[in-house]
């Protein structure tokens, strides 16, 4: 994190040192209101710095319910609206633009939320309308955003960069809930997965399917996510669709990042605390080469010693800072 640097009065007294014939006592007196307001300038501007500081070291106040895609269990879709303040109070925005079915998606949704005693309102947006005004003022009434499947490139396309993804950082900033699965899971991290590959001697990504079978470097395409999870990169379907290669070769790349393969029916929570915690009917896989011996970035195999893999079943919990986990009672 950057912090602003102290400026010492001491500068400012040997920079306005005064010079000129005047009079002892007017001399004295410039100088000292001189030092006054260079004193006053330069504790202005440490405020200014540390209020900054304070700004970025901010933890969010809101929860991410992060959910591998699948069927979700009814008990997951109750506590993402408890969540967002429960029956009666849960005001939850529902942006569907991942499908191409976007207004089927939206008002499914939209159903189950309200049958469980939400508000919920569908916002469905082009990327020009997602920086309209009335959609930021819209989503600044939201305790709680959901984010649907379909394709995690399509809905970034609709709101990367947006007003409207920034007032949704402000709502998470401010306690709501921010939550979303399958390709509203993908999405949550600041470098996220678009699902192509890099196949030997193309220059353009494809489609990698559901199983890739490749591990090694620049083989799998990694863009910008939308932020809210950080040092972390999130896959989806992860154990049903047998995806451990993608996640392997993506923590080995970058080796700062924790791979998080959440699957079907499954939920990561992140709380504002930043503790981790499993959720609901499988499994969490969480890859962490942080500390693990890699080949070196110009080395043409991609190999790794010391890695931690973590297999964390429905009511473990983890730190990502620490790299320590817990297992549910008996396991």
């Amino acid at each position: 994190m950057n912090r602003g640097s102290d400026t010492e009065l001491s500068a400012f007294i040997s920079r306005y040192h005064m010079k000129s014939p005047l009079p002892h006592a007017a001399q004295m007196a410039t100088t000292l209101a001189t030092v006054m307001c260079a004193a006053l300038v330069s504790y202005a501007a440490i405020t200014l710095s540390a209020s900054s500081a304070a700004a970025q070291s901010a933890k969010p106040r809101g929860t991410l319910l992060i959910v591998g895609g699948g069927t979700q269990p009814h008990d997951l879709v109750v506590h993402f609206v408890g969540l967002a303040g429960g029956p009666g109070h849960a005001h939850i925005a529902i942006l569907p633009m991942a499908s191409e079915e976007s207004a089927e998606s939206g008002a499914e949704k939209k159903a189950e939320l309200d049958s469980l005693g939400a508000d919920s309102f569908v916002i469905d947006v082009t990327r020009q309308q997602a920086d309209a005004d009335s959609i930021v003022k819209l989503l600044k009434t939201a305790t709680g955003i959901w984010f649907p499947g379909g394709d995690q490139v399509r809905l970034a396309a609709h709101l990367q960069g947006s007003a409207a993804l920034r007032e949704i950082h402000s709502r998470y900033q401010a306690g709501a809930v921010v939550g979303g699965t399958s390709a509203g899971a993908a999405v949550m991290s600041d470098s996220m997965l678009t699902g192509n590959q890099f196949f030997p001697g193309m220059t353009e990504s494809a489609d990698s399917g559901n199983t890739p079978k490749r591990i090694g470097r620049h083989v799998i395409e990694i863009v910008p996510g939308f932020g809210f999870l950080h040092g972390a990169i999130v896959d989806q379907h992860f154990i049903t669709r047998a995806r451990a290669n993608r996640l392997f070769s993506v923590v080995m790349e970058r080796p700062s990042l924790i791979g998080v393969g959440i699957n079907e029916g499954t939920a990561l929570q992140v709380n504002p605390d930043g503790n981790w915690q499993i959720l609901g009917a499988s499994a969490v896989i969480v890859f962490d080469a942080r500390h693990a011996a890699v080949t070196p970035r110009d080395a043409p195999l991609l190999g790794a010693f010391g890695m931690n893999v973590s297999v964390l079943p429905a009511g473990s919990t983890f730190d990502p800072r620490s790299g320590k986990a817990t297992l549910p009672s008996g396991g």
